[in-house]
């Protein structure tokens, strides 16, 4: 099923006769209307008039996938900036055409994201690469301040905070480093002292990827312990 969402009755005329061979087509005018067809049916795909959104169009596209998270809107405009169109696609958008997109090529959109493919142009590529390593670049910062930090502690310190990380609680550390619960609970005070943390939970989350690639075997052998790689 495809749902076609325009406030415009020629474009949607138009939409149709290019996909009506492809599948089921519903014709909505309102907004109002598609959050009602969004709930009942959750199609697996919304062509979307640029026009019929609100003022806060990310915004907008976001709340209409709160309502179905399993539709792909593909987004036509009469040409929007690079940056309006990135935001959108950040939002959710999976596809993007003109209005005045021949029929054939309206075609291969709906297809291709669908498919589960994105249909958008090569300038929204680049943003999207940029992005990419942007975010790397952020991730290894924030490995190597936590690097910083887990260098603070003592090898039990950090003993103790990677069994945390690994879901272990008090009693399970204590059994397994032979020591009481009471030194665990005095270890984990004074690592939360130094991380600046306030409890085990965000101790779990700060240590959990270190965790996930460590192995127990560390615990017994008197090599360097290991941190996060950067």
């Amino acid at each position: 099923m495809i749902l076609l969402a325009s406030s415009c009755e020629e474009k949607l005329t138009h939409w149709k006769q290019g996909l009506s061979d492809i599948s089921t087509v519903i014709c909505l005018t309102s907004l109002d209307g598609l959050r009602e067809e969004l709930i009942r049916r959750t199609p697996p795909i919304l062509l979307l008039d640029h026009d019929l959104l609100g003022i806060d169009n990310p915004q907008t596209i976001e709340d209409l996938l709160m309502l179905s998270p399993k539709t792909r809107i593909i987004l036509s405009t009469s040409g929007i900036s690079d940056e309006h169109e990135w935001l959108l696609f950040k939002a959710g958008v999976k596809g993007f055409c003109l209005n005045t997109i021949e029929l054939e090529q309206i075609k291969r959109a709906v297809k291709a994201v669908w498919q589960g493919e994105l249909w958008i142009r090569r300038k929204l590529v680049q943003h999207m690469q940029h992005e990419l390593s942007k975010t790397m670049q952020e991730k290894k910062h924030i490995e190597r301040a936590v690097n910083s930090l887990l260098e603070n502690l003592t090898r039990r310190e950090y003993e103790i905070a990677i069994l945390v990380g690994r879901g272990e609680s008090n009693k399970q550390i204590a059994r397994r480093l032979d020591i009481t619960e009471r030194t665990v609970k005095a270890h984990l005070t004074e690592i939360f002292r130094k991380l600046a943390i306030s409890d085990r939970i965000k101790l779990a989350l700060l240590v959990k990827d270190t965790a996930a690639t460590s192995h127990h075997e560390y615990l017994d052998d008197d090599s360097n312990y290991p941190t996060i790689s950067a």
